[in-house]
């Protein structure tokens, strides 16, 4: 089961972390992604700090002012309060460029470090095997590159520099009206026990409300992905009605949560806005009795009340920038367990160096192979498997469904690891060869063919990328899908669009052969390519599959058995078994053998379908 919650799942919201010494240590290793940058990042914490310092200053000589302005002056040349406000105005101009400059360095710095960290984490992520992916939603493993890194992305640009330009204003602010006047600092700081106490049991009632509004609105992001993702099903079934039901109710239990939690942030923001004013409000009232006293000048209150001001202001950013930091907090404990997953391979962009393994004759050996899936643990699919292939042999797969054909085909692409038994590809363990180098010298050709939304010159040279147009023309030419592609106005460059939707089915199956052509692999899978195509298009296919399998080891999954006829072997898998094998002569021949009862069964609906048409 997955460690990620539901509405995380979604994309939707992200869980918040606790604030303590391991989280934050965890978050801080991150941080190595802004080594390379770290005079910049330092000169911009310097002079976020300057920054923060000199808006300190700013009451001060604000209150010079006032008090320059109740001094006669006597003299024809510059007032007191002249100087006051030009040395104020140079203040002010000067911490505009500090804050021009950190602010530019911040987001340089943490855009430059999320790019390198983005890559990171698409590589580990597309590196990972099989058995990560299948207990895992895509919806989810997306959610890693886009709402986690959006949320450290949010943490290095804007929540820490504001978090830590908050925190120097209110120490620098709480030292400043205490140095101003004890009498004010000790009647302001009696409100601030009620406060605390109220923000942080608002603070929980909040999160909760908001945690159950995040999951009725990761329901309904459930519900469009399923419903897009099934788009044909629902219109051939009819059910857009059906769907708009489920939505509009995922909708209405997501509005009643949100409005109980806008309820509750009215009433707190409320409090908190009368709170603060009402503490300005008696600080006000008791300057006014200290300045009819002459303990205090006026300029000595009005720095004291924008000190108030200040430490009021930065007091009302902490809680939200408190819950933002736990929500970066948790979006890089996530980032980091998927950077501690182990993957299969090392994924770096390509070189230009040669392989290492020399090419496959393609001699492929199963000895006593057992496989148990990992999500099914106790469910074991195939059992001691034996099987052999000699170099350019065809290997048909056959079978009822559900016996371990496709099983046997992952453990060959080692998608999956034998839990007992061994894979051997000419003579050596297939478990100790360099797996991306094994599988650059295979090449599938599956039923379903998926194609990426680019040209359909890309998703042919997907089977080579750097491919020259010549090569990539000759491969479906073999193919027989270079002339179909001619007849597209644009061609080679004609976009497929989503998956290939724009192609036939037949077309796809002749862009994918002509992908498996140009990798020209050692060992070819094929599952069923002949599949739901018309009488034309598998004979096409078909031609350009024989060509295909000239010289090469092949293993075939086949469903309609009559495209294996003249394969070199056919090998019946049953219940994770190998139950026959042999040629289709050798097999006919078996009484009551299971082949020759599938074959029988599938000839006469075959010659019964034909009656009917």
């Amino acid at each position: 089961m997955s460690r990620y919650s539901r509405n995380d799942q979604a994309g939707i919201e992200l869980p918040k972390a606790r604030l303590d010494r391991e989280s934050v240590r965890q978050a801080l290793e991150l941080f190595r992604y802004l080594r390379p940058y770290r005079a910049r990042f330092s000169a911009a914490l310097a002079s976020l700090f300057i920054s923060s310092l000199l808006s300190l200053a700013f009451p001060y000589l604000a209150g010079s002012i006032v008090d320059a302005a109740v001094v006669q002056n006597r003299g024809g040349g510059m007032t007191g309060v002249d100087r006051t406000a030009l040395l104020l105005l140079g203040t002010l101009a000067i911490q505009a460029g500090f804050l021009f400059f950190h602010t530019l360095s911040f987001s340089s710095v943490g855009q430059r470090g999320l790019v390198d960290l983005r890559q990171d984490t698409y590589a580990r992520l597309i590196s990972l095997p099989m058995t990560f992916f299948a207990q895992r939603r895509v919806g989810e493993l997306a959610s890693r590159l886009s709402a986690d890194l959006t949320q450290i992305e949010d943490a290095l640009i804007s929540i820490l520099p504001q978090f830590l330009r908050q925190s120097t204003l209110l120490a620098g602010g709480i030292a400043l009206i205490a140095a101003t006047s004890l009498k004010l600092t000790g009647i302001m700081l009696a409100s601030l026990p009620l406060l605390t106490v109220v923000a942080v049991v608002f603070g929980r009632k909040t999160r909760r409300i908001a945690r159950d509004a995040q999951d009725r609105l990761a329901e309904t992001a459930t519900i469009v992905e399923e419903t897009l993702q099934g788009i044909a099903n629902v219109k051939a079934f009819t059910n857009e009605p059906y769907e708009l039901d489920r939505y509009r109710a995922g909708l209405r239990t997501f509005l009643a949560a949100v409005l109980r939690g806008a309820r509750l942030r009215a009433a707190f923001i409320a409090f908190i806005v009368f709170a603060l004013f009402g503490s300005i409000v008696l600080v006000l009232w008791a300057g006014a009795h200290l300045l009819q006293t002459g303990e205090i000048t006026f300029g000595v209150l009005t720095r004291f009340i924008l000190y108030t001001t200040f430490v009021a202001g930065a007091m009302g950013q902490f809680a939200e920038l408190y819950g933002q930091l736990q929500k970066a907090i948790g979006a890089t404990q996530r980032i980091r367990e998927l950077l501690r997953e182990t993957g299969e391979v090392t994924v770096s962009p390509r070189s230009a160096g040669s392989p290492s393994l020399p090419r496959f004759r393609g001699e492929v050996r199963f000895e006593g192979v057992c496989f148990t899936y990992p999500s099914r643990e106790g469910v074991e699919v195939l059992h001691g498997i034996d099987l052999a292939a000699a170099p350019g042999q065809k290997i048909a797969l056959v079978g009822p469904s559900g016996a371990g054909k496709s099983t046997l085909i992952s453990l060959l692409l080692r998608l999956y690891e034998p839990t007992a038994g061994r894979m051997l590809i000419d003579g050596r363990v297939a478990r100790d060869l360099p797996i991306s180098e094994l599988r650059a010298q295979m090449s599938l050709v599956p039923q379903e063919v998926l194609l990426f939304g680019g040209s359909i010159a890309e998703n042919i040279a997907y089977g080579r990328p750097g491919a020259s147009i010549a090569e990539i023309e000759e491969a479906a030419r073999l193919a027989n899908a270079h002339k179909f592609i001619r007849t597209f106005p644009q061609g080679y460059d004609t976009l497929v669009g989503d998956r290939g939707i724009k192609l036939s089915g037949g077309q796809r199956q002749r862009v994918a052969i002509a992908r498996a052509i140009l990798r020209n692999p050692a060992i070819l899978i094929l599952d069923e390519a002949t599949s739901s195509l018309d009488s034309e298009s598998e004979r096409l296919i078909q031609e350009a599959l024989e060509k295909l399998m000239e010289g090469r080891t092949s293993f075939i999954i086949a469903h309609r058995l009559a495209t294996i006829r003249h394969v070199d072997r056919i090998v019946v898998i049953a219940e994770g078994r190998v139950a026959e094998s042999g040629t289709h002569e050798e097999l006919q021949a078996i009484e009551g053998g299971i082949y020759r009862r599938l074959s029988a069964l599938q000839f006469r609906s075959e010659a019964l379908t034909a009656g009917f048409l």
